[in-house]
């Protein structure tokens, strides 16, 4: 890094690269792009090792599981979840059907996605069940078109949420510390956790 020299140049995308995630562990990195797949990389051979061609539009945000050995990615079609090394399918997030630039998950399993029009929706991770959705107001001053949200990620503890926007806002987000079952009711849907485990 001090001669920022040059050490690989990992081609194969044939469009724009909208996203990178690193990690510790095989594959080391992973790339989503405009052409609509997924690449996972060999970081010693400088080759990718394995292309995911399951999404059919532009992936603009990909995220890595913070305990899990997975990973998400994000396209207006669907969230799709991943299991590292080799980006086996595991499922699919349903329900956010917007230009999706950002994705978060904490070690709880709380994904969050965010969109071009302001939409933000929250899912657990196990059920895959949507149980909240946000649409926050945009700034005075800025106008309905710049809700869009361009960056989302939790604080260290994993309870803050904070997100980038088109206007030119920086939110936090956090937990309800005195929400009930009575006072925050969640849509309850056993047909997801009888499917799951079948």
């Amino acid at each position: 890094m001090r001669t920022k020299a040059q050490i690989h140049c990992l081609t194969g995308h044939t469009n724009t690269v909208a996203s990178v995630v690193c990690q510790e562990t095989n594959p080391q990195v992973i790339t989503g792009s405009h052409d609509s797949t997924i690449r996972l990389w060999d970081l010693a051979s400088g080759r990718s090792v394995c292309t995911l061609t399951h999404h059919k539009k532009s992936i603009r945000a990909i995220a890595i599981h913070p305990t899990l050995n997975m990973f998400c990615s994000a396209s207006p079609d669907s969230i799709r979840q991943w299991k590292c090394p080799n980006g086996d399918f595991s499922g699919q997030l349903v329900g956010h059907n917007a230009v999706i630039n950002a994705l978060a998950i904490n070690e709880d399993g709380v994904t969050v996605s965010g969109a071009d029009n302001g939409t933000m929706h929250l899912f657990d991770w196990k059920s895959r069940f949507c149980f909240q959705k946000l649409h926050e107001a945009a700034q005075p001053g800025s106008i309905d078109s710049e809700r869009g949200i361009f960056a989302l990620t939790f604080d260290k503890s994993g309870t803050r949420l904070i997100s980038a926007e088109a206007d030119k806002s920086i939110k936090l987000f956090k937990e309800d510390p005195d929400a009930t079952e009575e006072t925050h009711p969640i849509l309850w849907r056993p047909e997801i956790l009888r499917k799951q485990r079948y």
